[in-house]
């Protein structure tokens, strides 16, 4: 990579992809989803996928650059931010509002690949793209803005997959289950990203859901991943899921969440990052791939569609 390319990608994190998984996962979600209540053909569904991800790691990056620009004069105050491309003047803030519209444009033309609806349901996620930011300056739950924001794509798989939403209300409470179960895992994992810098939040003026409640974080997170767990199972009961479903996605994110809470040392910054970071793949991937196995036995099973059928 040039030289002079290095602080653009560090500044969408490319070295640190946790944030695109974060922002992906919901999207995945959300297509399988919608694959196993419509019987979508596995192309469609790896095609939607391969989209998706590239979206997420487009749109994670601008909003990393948004994010950047908005607090140039507060990252300096913190330790784990004062490095960054803008904080440290390596990208001038000029420079990065015309990347930013760099990205945005390539956003848009992926966006542009997937059916027209998709515009209507995807636009309006910028606003709170741009605006997520703000948050952390007017309230100590920055962090459900963050959920808002980073799991609007748990609605788009439906659209994407050709289900419109207004029309279909079955999809639409899925849906709407599946994006308000996803918000509810954003503001846990969150909470314990913001811990790692509690105290210079605290010195610089920044609000956080983990300074609100820093000495009751553990209830709070086990209240968290109670209601994403519960909303998740609710969506699945809203399509009709069967038990490879609610034993793998939901009972997988019941354990991993339940061990992160368990073992995560709040006061270490280096174990916040941890369970951060490889909490996006344990719960992220376990909720997928209970998904996955759903799609492929609904579409695939005869033996699995009458077992689900039976009455208990």
């Amino acid at each position: 990579m040039p030289k002079s390319w290095i602080p653009y990608a560090e500044l969408i994190r490319l070295d640190k992809p946790t944030g695109t998984y974060y922002l992906f996962f919901p999207c995945l979600f959300s297509t399988l989803m919608t694959a196993t209540y419509t019987g979508a053909t596995p192309l469609e569904v790896l095609s939607t996928t391969i989209l998706f991800f590239t979206g997420a790691l487009v749109m994670r990056g601008a909003g990393c650059t948004i994010n950047d620009l908005w607090d140039r004069n507060l990252d300096p105050h913190v330790t784990r931010t004062r490095l960054r491309p803008i904080a440290r003047g390596a990208v001038a803030p000029s420079h990065a509002v015309v990347f930013t519209a760099f990205q945005l444009l390539t956003g848009l033309a992926i966006l542009l690949q997937f059916p027209t609806s998709c515009l209507y349901y995807g636009i309006p996620s910028l606003v709170l793209v741009a605006t997520y930011p703000l948050a952390k300056r007017i309230t100590h739950y920055p962090q459900f803005v963050l959920g808002l924001t980073f799991s609007w794509g748990a609605l788009m798989g439906f659209p994407a997959l050709g289900v419109d939403l207004m029309a279909d209300n079955t999809a639409a409470k899925a849906a709407g289950l599946l994006y308000s179960s996803c918000v509810s895992w954003t503001v846990l994992y969150d909470m314990i990203y913001a811990h790692m810098d509690i105290k210079d939040d605290a010195k610089a003026g920044i609000k956080s859901i983990a300074l609100r409640h820093n000495n009751e974080t553990k209830t709070v997170l086990s209240g968290l991943a109670v209601v994403q767990i519960g909303l998740l199972a609710a969506s699945g009961i809203a399509i009709g899921a069967g038990p490879v479903f609610f034993i793998g996605s939901c009972g997988s994110a019941a354990v991993t969440l339940g061990t992160m809470i368990w073992k995560v040392k709040l006061k270490e910054v280096n174990n916040c990052w941890w369970w951060f970071k490889n909490g996006a793949l344990l719960t992220g991937g376990g909720i997928a791939a209970g998904l996955l196995g759903e799609y492929v036995l609904q579409n695939n099973g005869e033996n699995y569609k009458a077992i689900k059928q039976e009455p208990l």
